[in-house]
């Protein structure tokens, strides 16, 4: 097999995994770039990995030390500094980019008995803030502990409570951002539709604000649990960027990774 260098396969997703089985299974030379540890477990025990945070100082290195000549961004849709970083750095070094974007779930026309759409999109989290739709209600936030301070003017007149992953950073930040021990509850996804029922019911719930990630994230989950309870589920829309290249097949992504590559 000759290569002319390496794939970068931004990772940290499911259909990250996925692409990292496929490129495997072509004989692809590619690394895996993730923030955890713990992400670890999703790839093959054959896969490259760099663990950690890249930024603008260290991408560079990066780069070099990998003989990065092909970009495959598997992000999630709501990590654009990652993105950002990657495009820009394709442009200067012109090196192949394409985005892998999971397809968003479409919405379907059901009202609440309120008649409040039962699905209702946010463009920012600053949009959702100056509407009344969180307004004296209690709140579900499924979005991750980063956004939660952001919320905090809302406890004037709502309750508000959040799910988040059972890390330390992310129990911390909740509570930094002024949620209390009974208004959080720490799980690991994917977390199934009776579960999800079973917190809303518990604490009464009757907004749930998560973001619109796709079907991998359990979006398609929260759509469910919300017209089973007659719940208004507020989606914030995915950031837009404008990618050069974007592809929701993963066989597209393994092509144009071999071509770029020219693997034989």
């Amino acid at each position: 097999m000759e290569t002319a260098g390496y794939v970068w396969l931004i990772g940290g997703t499911s259909e990250s995994a996925q692409l990292a089985v496929a490129l495997s299974a072509r004989q692809v030379p590619y690394v895996v770039s993730v923030t955890t540890e713990a992400a670890r477990k999703l790839y093959p025990k054959t896969a490259q990995l760099w663990v950690g945070k890249l930024t603008p100082q260290t991408l560079p290195s990066f780069i070099t030390q990998w003989n990065i000549r092909c970009i495959l961004d598997a992000s999630h849709p709501f990590a654009t500094e990652i993105s950002v970083q990657a495009m820009s750095v394709a442009e200067v070094r012109s090196l192949a980019y394409l985005r892998y974007e999971r397809a968003a779930i479409a919405d379907e026309n059901s009202v609440t008995p309120a008649d409040v759409p039962a699905i209702v999109s946010a463009a920012s989290i600053e949009a959702l803030l100056a509407s009344d739709i969180l307004r004296r209600q209690r709140v579900l936030f499924t979005v991750g502990y980063r956004p939660l301070a952001k919320f905090s003017p809302l406890r004037a007149e709502s309750q508000l409570f959040a799910r988040v992953l059972p890390s330390v950073n992310a129990i911390s930040g909740a509570v930094a951002a002024g949620f209390t021990a009974s208004e959080i509850m720490a799980m690991r996804p994917p977390v199934s539709a009776e579960l999800e029922a079973a917190l809303c019911r518990h604490w009464r719930i009757t907004r749930i604000v998560a973001k619109a990630s796709g079907l991998p994230s359990g979006e398609a989950t929260k759509r469910k649990v919300a017209a089973q309870l007659g719940i208004t589920l507020v989606l914030l829309q995915r950031p837009q960027l404008t990618y050069p290249q974007q592809t929701n097949s993963i066989a597209k992504a393994v092509e144009f990774c071999l071509k770029t590559l020219m693997v034989y």
